[in-house]
């Protein structure tokens, strides 16, 4: 018999539940609020909010009226304070993180934001070409890797859509489950791909501000973008991508 996917949509499961065994309610310390970067990695900050000088003023009411899914791209690059601008909308933090909590500009179940920023970068003024992850404790981006062939690797992890790496960088959110499992053990799976749809929103929103154009994907080889990001694909796996360009 076919398992019952839909079971995936209610919320019988928050039901079913032991929630004073969660890790949470045992005691246990919650997971790292962000992933930990590796000793020598090399960190690349980012222009701070208040240091934006060329974001514009687009009114809430006009960027939700302009938005749509956009796949074809200029060639024009972006600058790092536009990139910084999209980062800040999507994961970026409104206050100093807490012990337990970061409050982000976006929301997320129970305040525990299980989601990581990677980003293929094509054409950043003032980046090198490669694999980043965004840090949103720090407002920064963390090098991950410098593929040779990057625009053919991204465009093979999303079966070949070839817009997927033609535009400026390629946004792809993974998921760290024990953040929200923390609080919600066997809730956390479709808050966290309610959350992914938060995040994904207001990069469109954002791209908008900046005469760009993003698609949501939600079709990809799941074991080669998670190759791609060099992630286990167990504790850490792929949920979704966008590529962001100037329209």
């Amino acid at each position: 018999m076919e398992p019952n996917l839909k079971f995936f949509l209610k919320d019988t499961i928050r039901k079913m539940v032991d929630f004073p065994n969660t890790p949470q309610s045992r005691g246990m310390a919650p997971p790292p609020l962000q992933k930990p970067v590796a000793a020598g990695t090399a960190t690349i900050p980012l222009v701070s909010p208040r240091d934006w000088t060329t974001i514009g003023g687009m009114s809430v009411k006009d960027a939700i009226a302009a938005r749509k899914s956009r796949r074809a791209f200029t060639a024009e690059a972006f600058s790092l304070e536009e990139l910084s601008f999209l980062l800040w909308a999507t994961q970026g933090l409104r206050r100093p993180p807490a012990e337990q909590y970061a409050y982000r500009n976006v929301p997320s179940a129970g305040c525990r934001h299980a989601l990581e920023t990677y980003l293929a970068v094509f054409r950043v003024e003032g980046l090198a070409r490669g694999l980043y992850r965004y840090l949103p404790l720090d407002h920064a981006l963390a090098a991950v890797a410098n593929p040779e062939h990057l625009e053919g690797e991204v465009n093979h992890a999303a079966f070949n859509q070839g817009f997927v790496a033609r535009g400026a960088v390629t946004f792809f959110w993974t998921t760290i489950p024990a953040r929200m499992e923390w609080r919600y053990g066997d809730a956390s799976y479709k808050v966290i791909a309610l959350d992914a749809g938060h995040v994904c929103q207001n990069l469109y929103l954002a791209c908008e501000v900046v005469g760009a154009g993003t698609c949501a994907v939600a079709a990809y080889d799941q074991e080669e973008a998670d190759a791609f990001l060099g992630l286990d694909g167990e504790d850490e796996f792929t949920v979704y991508l966008a590529p962001v360009g100037k329209v």
